[in-house]
């Protein structure tokens, strides 16, 4: 954003304000296993510099979720609206039907079976990948009829690389003689339509991340009928309360992710209801075209009439065509 006022005078700017870089109470020093390369956090202060200027020169801002916006100064606090990007709920939806076939091994999952699911862009410790391998042992010897789908690249999308390898690597190479592997399922990068059926056949999503932004996947997992099993850190625990919309878990206890992950799976009490108020707080807070879009055009002063009306033109001039 640091020169879109210099192109552009006459608009009104809007900063989307996603993170803002601290030494206390976020990812910084938060995992002790991978100790941040800049132990004085001197970066962080110039991470944050393009940020200030431009914040400076907006008129306002947005961000996602309220933990996120904490986290910036509170002289700018104040002209910052906290609006989530929001979830296509006429997309991202349950469906009883959905299935995932695998191919390769001859196998075609449905929402009838024990699936535990886990996605992040990349597979890496600030989303809990490290801990998450670690308890598959013990996941599997609980549930001995579950099969796990990991969605997710190899390379490194915050932190720092694993040193040798990829992380995928390297956790295997630590546990992968104690798994049943024709129950563990990399499926990497995948077409997003492959992607929410993943989710729509999903009984248990895992859900770690170190304090810093909020995943989509959470939520459309949520979204799409999934019970998550979350880690108890911001902004996590912003969405998801304890037992009512969704489990939560000590970020570095393997013990409390497989009970939970456990009991998700085998069905117990109260499950039922923990997915549907997880489905309608997505469709309370977060739902694109009912509560997010309405505001970040509100935000953005455009009227949604002009935005209807335009989107109505749009849909018209392409069935004529």
């Amino acid at each position: 954003m640091l020169h879109v006022r210099d192109v552009f005078p006459s608009a009104r700017v809007i900063n989307y304000c996603e993170f803002y870089f601290n030494r206390e109470g976020q990812d910084y020093g938060f995992d002790p296993e991978f100790p941040d390369s800049d132990p004085d956090g001197f970066r962080i202060r110039t991470e944050n510099m393009t940020q200030l200027v431009s914040l400076v020169a907006a008129d306002a801002g947005i961000s996602p979720t309220r933990w996120q916006r904490s986290r910036y100064p509170e002289l700018f606090q104040e002209r910052i609206s906290v609006i989530h990007d929001g979830i296509d709920l006429d997309i991202v939806k349950p469906d009883p039907i959905a299935r995932i076939h695998l191919p390769q091994k001859s196998l075609t999952l449905t929402r009838g079976e024990q699936v535990i699911t886990y996605v992040s862009r990349n597979l890496e410790p600030y989303r809990g990948f490290h801990v998450f391998m670690r308890t598959l042992p013990e996941i599997q010897r609980r549930l001995p009829r579950a099969h796990v789908l990991i969605v997710g690249g190899d390379d490194v999308s915050y932190g720092s690389p694993s040193g040798a390898g990829t992380y995928r690597e390297k956790y295997l190479a630590e546990v992968g003689q104690q798994l049943d592997m024709s129950r563990v399922h990399f499926l990497g990068r995948i077409p997003y339509s492959d992607y929410l059926r993943v989710l729509q056949v999903s009984t248990a999503h895992v859900y770690l991340t170190y304090p810093f932004v909020l995943s989509w996947s959470m939520l459309e997992a949520m979204a799409a009928g999934a019970i998550v099993v979350g880690s108890r850190t911001a902004p996590v625990q912003e969405v998801i309360e304890d037992g009512h919309n969704g489990l939560l878990v000590d970020f570095f206890s393997q013990a409390e992710l497989v009970e939970s992950i456990a009991h998700v799976c085998d069905g117990g009490s109260g499950m039922d209801e923990v997915r549907h108020a997880s489905m309608r707080t997505i469709r309370e807070h977060f739902s694109l075209r009912d509560k997010c879009l309405p505001r970040q055009l509100d935000t953005l002063g455009v009227s949604t009439t002009s935005v209807r009306r335009a989107a109505i033109a749009a849909r018209v001039a392409s069935v004529l065509s």
